[in-house]
């Protein structure tokens, strides 16, 4: 399996072609960004034509699937309704892509929900369930932090849709760390809890999402342009024996360039 990837917005790839161009030019995988603004404009076509150049470069990929104001967890019967009706139109749309990992926004509230996590899991579960139900033969699904200051949420979240799960299928159901955002929103540069969050993710980390930032924003920085101790992460996963795969999301052609670079100065983690 590729070891990892770039994002790249489905959105800003229609609007700017050059973004496709330099992933099919330097051969780079590419985790692609599905937003709803995107679904309702494209039709099937579209997407078949992005995926026939990929396989044509032999490059394979991941989908993230839409997040813009979805809540899996709500206690409104009809929010519910409609995050579970866009995530099961973007599971039609992920099929025609073939992806090695599907990403997914746990969503978890704490302002909302905070008296109230288990029924907010058994919930998500159930629409997340219910989501994947529409692809039986899905790949893995990483549900990743955003928003979370605990980790135990997260994993939480993970744990709680596996329990709804066949046992047959509850491994292809895992978390994705987003290290920026724990660093950011999280408040990990004032925590430095970095440890707890490894720690209650390895049992179910498959996926990481990389990228830099100085603590006071998500600014999607390459790696090396702000402050996130990465070298502390390698060796927490390697203390654990954990080789996830990975999804850089650099925002500017300047990040694009130092993600590349980091990856290429860690062959022993990114190598494929």
């Amino acid at each position: 399996m590729t070891r990892f990837y770039v994002n790249l917005n489905l959105r800003v790839a229609d609007r700017d072609p050059a973004v496709v161009g330099r992933h099919l030019d330097a051969g780079i995988a590419a985790e692609f960004g599905l937003d709803p603004v995107l679904m309702d404009a494209k039709s099937p076509a579209w997407h078949r034509e992005m995926v026939r150049r990929f396989d044509d470069a032999g490059l394979s990929r991941t989908l993230h699937l839409p997040f813009f104001d979805l809540q899996p967890g709500s206690a409104d019967t009809r929010i519910r309704a409609a995050t579970r009706d866009r995530l099961r139109l973007a599971m039609d749309t992920a099929a025609v892509y073939a992806p090695d990992r599907l990403v997914g926004h746990a969503a978890y509230d704490r302002f909302l929900y905070i008296r109230s996590f288990a029924d907010w899991a058994a919930r998500a579960a159930d629409t997340w369930a219910e989501v994947l139900a529409a692809w039986p033969g899905h790949p893995p699904l990483c549900l990743e932090n955003t928003f979370e200051t605990d980790p135990a949420t997260v994993s939480g979240a993970v744990a709680a849709l596996r329990e709804r799960l066949p046992a047959e299928r509850r491994e292809r159901v895992g978390a994705c760390f987003d290290i920026g955002h724990w660093y950011s929103f999280a408040e990990g540069k004032a925590r430095g809890n970095l440890d707890a969050w490894v720690e209650a993710l390895a049992p179910y980390l498959l996926h990481l999402h990389l990228h830099d930032n100085d603590g006071s924003f998500d600014q999607h920085l390459g790696p090396g342009q702000g402050e996130i101790p990465f070298d502390a992460l390698f060796a927490l996963l390697s203390a654990r024996g954990l080789h996830p795969t990975a999804t850089f999301e650099p925002h500017t052609p300047a990040a694009f360039r130092a993600a590349l670079s980091f990856a290429a100065a860690r062959p022993d983690f990114f190598a494929g």
